[in-house]
């Protein structure tokens, strides 16, 4: 993180982010296990500067307000959704070299696969990344429209 914290910044820096990964994975081929493990290590890094994010922004308010604590909620669900898409992707590298395993062992040419393709899990691990601009647009939105500290109320 920059000296100066700039929250705004370093929201558009994993909003930036998230979008390239995204893009990634619609070219990643499930089978490639280096290409997946580059982009595990990009959603775990997604997830970890919106924890840094969350946690400066928690230092700087120590006493947060209704609209802090939901800002803080949408930074934690940011969060949530890079990690949880790692995992999917962790889940997709796993069941590919599960799948390239069995057809290397298998005595016949008929292999089967049970379960969720690796494909599938990427398929998720993308939408688990689309709700982070949602996020950062509901954010952008709130700091438009502050509560109005007398009703709690947009104004």
């Amino acid at each position: 993180m920059p000296d100066r914290f700039a929250p705004a910044q370093i929201l558009d820096r994993i909003t930036a982010d998230t979008l390239a990964l995204h893009r990634a994975l619609r070219t990643v081929a499930p089978d490639h296990a280096a290409a997946l493990a580059a982009r595990i290590t990009d959603a775990q890094e997604l997830a970890g500067t919106s924890l840094r994010l969350f946690l400066g922004l928690a230092e700087h308010t120590p006493h947060p307000s209704s609209a802090d604590l939901l800002r803080l909620e949408r930074i934690a669900q940011i969060a949530k959704a890079a990690q949880d898409a790692g995992a999917e992707l962790t889940a997709a590298l796993a069941r590919s070299v599960e799948n390239r395993r069995r057809r290397a062992e298998a005595a016949s040419g008929r292999v089967v696969l049970i379960g969720p393709s690796p494909q599938q899990f990427i398929e998720s691990a993308t939408d688990l990344l689309d709700r982070i601009p949602a996020l950062y647009r509901a954010i952008h939105r709130d700091r438009l429209l502050p509560p109005s500290p007398l009703t709690d109320q947009p104004r």
